[in-house]
């Protein structure tokens, strides 16, 4: 699962880590985004290709069908199990998308207290920055995001020690395939095996406890990534 991440550095970062050949356009900046705790819901800064073009959008965290609004919360997360076959995202499923992040949170409940969650903050070990595959309702190149746009990010089981923080984690794609993925010319065949055998393996990363701030979404700031403590 990810329901909260980061997106602290500036796109021109996340757009150098890509290395994609595509033109960029959208309305971005390089100064860092400075977001330590995006929660759903929110406007998020993301990447899809349209017309040969590298797009960076805002774009809401949150996506339903017509059908299904106003009945439930629009979901954020998309199961890799059944996001190219379920008729819930069939709508979306062949617009392709990254969201650029730094890391993302999980909570795991206290073996003495399961009321009480403790946050952890999931990075990769080379601290580079990661992108997660999501497929959403995307604003045309240069257009004004229309009611009913919004985007998912696709999951997938947990591995390693991993499922010990969480049993889903989001799909990361490594800057190669991450091209192949928001390339217009990948089939939807292809896309489908991206995601389920060549998602980025749980050895690539590492975690630590972070403040139960982070609970909080008024809160942000580069603290909330921290260490705790106890595990420095």
């Amino acid at each position: 699962m990810c329901g909260r991440f980061a997106q602290y550095r500036g796109m021109r970062d996340y757009l150098r880590e890509l290395d994609s050949e595509q033109d960029v356009i959208g309305g971005w900046e390089a100064e860092a985004i400075q977001r330590y705790n995006v929660a759903p819901s929110t406007q998020v800064q993301l990447l899809h290709s349209t017309g040969g073009h590298l797009v960076v959008a805002e774009v809401r965290w949150g996506w339903a069908p017509h059908w299904a609004r106003g009945k439930m919360p629009p979901p954020i997360n998309a199961r890799v199990e059944k996001v190219a076959t379920g008729n819930f995202f069939r709508q979306i499923w062949p617009h392709r998308a990254l969201v650029a992040a730094d890391g993302w949170y999980e909570w795991v409940k206290e073996e003495d207290n399961p009321k009480l969650k403790q946050p952890y903050y999931i990075r990769l070990r080379s601290g580079d920055p990661l992108f997660f595959a999501a497929i959403g309702q995307l604003p045309p190149a240069g257009g004004v995001s229309q009611e009913g746009d919004g985007f998912v990010i696709i999951t997938a089981d947990a591995e390693g020690g991993m499922v010990d923080v969480h049993d889903r984690r989001p799909v990361v794609l490594s800057p190669e395939l991450a091209r192949e993925w928001v390339d217009e010319a990948t089939t939807t065949h292809r896309a489908e095996q991206i995601l389920l055998h060549q998602g980025r393996p749980a050895e690539d990363f590492e975690w630590h406890s972070v403040d139960r701030a982070v609970g909080n979404v008024r809160n942000q700031g580069p603290k909330l990534i921290q260490p705790q403590l106890s595990d420095s």
